[in-house]
């Protein structure tokens, strides 16, 4: 993709989260992000074939860009210096949405949040999966493992929602300790 490529479509997000951020998903039309976008129908559609696609790969980039941060050894904010310790991912995860790249919290809360929140829980799966359950699990190895992946993601997911409506008042490493506490027994 080249610059030119990258700049309007960085743009179609751009006025797409802004327009997200006021008003649900399904009151959304193609023609409002087209005009909060500065773009032509035709260039839309050279990029997104519909809305939905348009969703996706807001959401792919956005937590995609969270995950991949979050299994970066080299991207810790100097918090772990000795490598990639496993509890260290979650806190990595939150310090990631407490720094608010592209309005992810106002995403998470706003009056469409069940599709993000929908696709925040497939990418946390695939992190406690490489991270948890295929590596450190302990216990319960009886229980079978999508049961476990949408219990610890659901967990999550439900603890940052809490986080958001409590204003974030806690730290990360707060909430990393409160939900490690809660999750190793498990694994």
């Amino acid at each position: 993709m080249d610059r030119r490529q990258k700049k309007t479509r960085s743009a179609i997000f751009n006025a797409f989260s802004k327009l997200l951020a006021e008003k649900s998903y399904n009151k959304i039309t193609v023609q409002e992000i087209i005009d909060t976008a500065n773009v032509g129908r035709t260039t839309f559609y050279a990029h997104f074939e519909t809305k939905d696609d348009l969703l996706k790969a807001l959401c792919e980039e956005l937590f995609g860009h969270i995950i991949s941060s979050t299994l970066d050894c080299t991207h810790t904010h100097g918090l772990y210096s000795s490598g990639n310790a496993p509890e260290s991912v979650f806190c990595h995860l939150l310090q990631h949405l407490q720094e608010n790249e592209n309005n992810i919290i106002e995403l998470l809360s706003s009056e469409s949040s069940e599709l993000f929140l929908r696709y925040f829980k497939d990418s946390l799966n695939k992190l406690i999966e490489n991270q948890f359950v295929n590596q450190n699990r302990k216990n319960n190895t009886d229980i079978p493992q999508d049961f476990l992946l949408n219990h610890i993601s659901g967990s999550f997911v439900e603890m940052v929602l809490w986080w958001i409506k409590s204003r974030m008042k806690q730290t990360p490493e707060e909430l990393d300790r409160y939900f490690r506490a809660v999750i190793e027994p498990i694994l």
